[in-house]
């Protein structure tokens, strides 16, 4: 309706996944380069997962422009089938004529194999690629697995792509399927624009759809971000409702007070100013919390109060934590002078909690900014060149990693909690909410984890993105260095250092050696453990480091 008003050609912020639209932000970078990165290994699984909307079947769609003549791909949209049927369509995609017995596993998987086998003969790949893979059920995944079998000596001859939202991670980390995912070769969770990429974001989307002209203001940037959260699907459906809007009011670009009309209409309401913000958060504030969570905040440190003894009849498994040892809660000037009960754990872990846990965990790193959410946390710790990881794990996974995370619970009410982990020893986890510090036997807290986790950590200077073989820079140079090879010599001699396959194989060395999955992908669990002796000023989990044969430092 709007298109002929402004000069457009086609519909700019349209939610179809068209590859032309498709802006290629750092993050949507990463995860291109970990599906050209499985299509060109030796096989094996790739998982790509996100939340709905950030874009990761338009990435797959501009990743198949870029495949070679020689790949046959089998690309599945409705994963909802049984095992017999999903057969049944990698048969049909991949244009194999059906077995006379349709009613056999065994004959279809029999033809898929042959299949296989005289492409590989003809020089051609083979690539099969599942969207919305978290709807499979366990008995598909292994399938699947099994199709992965087929092998020669030196590489398998069908190659997966899965992509999924979030919860295709939590599945795969279930011990039934623990074969399949030792079979990922790479994996990539993309997340949202962040608030600097969004007015780019926008600008690009019109500029491939003809616009001439700026119909966006720079300074709606912050509120598109707010609004939407950074996903590009809400994004598209937001602009797309603000553009019809300013037609329909005769303007020539979207203004403030046409975005929230536009937001109130797509979302149900409106975008709280800046001053109902303000009165908002101070009434949750009074409301929510005690003084000793306003100092937390705006106040110096202070000493924690002598511990109170224990009341008779108190379950002694989740108590508060006076921490006399505990130096991170003593630096946070947490309040250990009272008993909790459940009743209280749950409430401080609940919903409305998740702001405590978030500003805990950036206390522990030395900030004291006021933040809500895990978007929130992550955007200000990039400021003081932190980067935040987000994903499904378990307390072993952590241990590795030895930073402070918040925890994602499940309560027993049903509702889902928020947090921090501070300190985790060998039979005991010390959790904070805010000021509150708590005690918490570790088996007590896997039946409430759900297994996500937050956690903020530091990358050596001039790190971007993952990297792999074939990556170059000055990055490569401290990778190098990290195994042993001097650095001044290799920064005299190569300007552009690339990742060889000698660097890949010590990289692997290192990841088998320290139980990381042996990929030869250098990101944040790499990294972490790399730096892990030289890095004296990130906080710790555990309080104590170990040093890995191979590793330099």
């Amino acid at each position: 309706m709007y298109t002929n008003h402004y000069g457009l050609a086609d519909p700019p912020f349209s939610i179809a996944p068209d590859p032309r639209f498709l802006f290629m932000s750092q993050r949507h970078r990463e995860a291109l380069a970990h599906l050209m990165y499985g299509i060109g290994g030796d096989g094996g699984f790739v998982l790509l997962t996100g939340e709905i909307g950030t874009g990761k079947t338009t990435i797959c769609r501009c990743f198949l422009q870029q495949l070679p003549d020689n790949c046959d791909v089998a690309f599945i949209f409705n994963p909802k089938l049984n095992v017999l049927e999903l057969l049944s369509t990698i048969c049909e995609e991949l244009h194999i004529p059906a077995p006379p017995d349709h009613t056999s596993n065994k004959a279809f998987t029999d033809c898929i194999n042959d299949h296989l086998l005289a492409a590989h003969a003809q020089g051609r790949t083979t690539l099969l690629i599942i969207d919305e893979a978290q709807n499979l059920d366990s008995d598909v995944l292994e399938q699947i697995r099994l199709l992965t079998n087929l092998e020669t000596n030196q590489r398998k001859l069908l190659h997966i792509i899965l992509l999924g939202q979030p919860e295709l991670r939590d599945k795969l980390a279930r011990p039934e399927l623990q074969q399949l995912s030792q079979r990922i070769v790479a994996r990539y969770h993309l997340g949202p624009l962040q608030p600097e990429e969004i007015s780019a974001y926008v600008h690009h989307r019109l500029d491939v759809a003809g616009s001439r002209r700026a119909l966006f203001s720079p300074s709606l940037s912050r509120l598109l971000f707010r609004l939407s959260g950074g996903i590009p699907r809400k994004l598209n459906i937001l602009c797309d409702r603000a553009l019809l809007g300013a037609y329909v009011q005769g303007k020539d670009e979207v203004d403030r007070e046409i975005l929230r009309q536009a937001a109130k209409e797509v979302y149900g309401q409106s975008a709280p100013r800046s001053w109902q913000k303000l009165v908002i958060g101070l009434g949750a504030l009074l409301s929510a919390t005690t003084l000793a969570t306003a100092l937390f905040y705006y106040a110096e440190p202070f000493a924690p109060n002598r511990p109170v003894p224990s009341r008779p009849g108190l379950k002694p498994s989740l108590t508060k934590h006076a921490a006399p040892a505990t130096s991170s809660a003593r630096a946070m000037g947490t309040d250990t002078s009272a008993v909790s009960t459940p009743a209280v754990i749950a409430q401080s872990a609940g919903p409305d909690g998740v702001s405590l846990a978030y500003r805990a965990l950036l206390v522990r790193w030395g900030i004291r900014l006021p933040v809500d959410d895990e978007a929130s946390t992550c955007l200000q710790a990039e400021a003081f060149g932190l980067h935040c990881l987000s994903e499904s794990g378990d307390l072993a996974q952590l241990r590795r990693l030895d930073r402070p995370a918040v925890l994602q619970l499940r309560l027993p009410d049903g509702r889902t909690g928020y947090l921090l982990l501070s300190t985790l020893q060998n039979d005991h986890a010390v959790l904070m909410s805010g000021t509150q510090t708590f005690t918490l036997p570790v088996s007590a807290l896997n039946q409430l984890w759900s297994g996500r986790y937050t956690l903020l950590w530091k990358a050596p200077p001039n790190y971007r993105a993952p990297l792999a073989r074939g990556s170059r820079g000055l990055m490569v140079s401290w990778l190098n260095h990290q195994f042993g090879q001097p650095l001044e010599p290799l920064a005299a001699t190569a300007k552009n250092p690339v990742f060889d396959a000698r660097l890949e194989e010590q990289v692997m060395r290192f990841q088998r050696a320290d139980g990381l999955p042996s990929d030869g992908i250098v990101g944040p669990h790499t990294l972490i453990r790399l730096t892990r002796n030289s890095d004296t000023t990130s906080p710790r989990l555990l309080g104590m480091t170990t040093k890995n044969p191979g590793m330099k430092g």
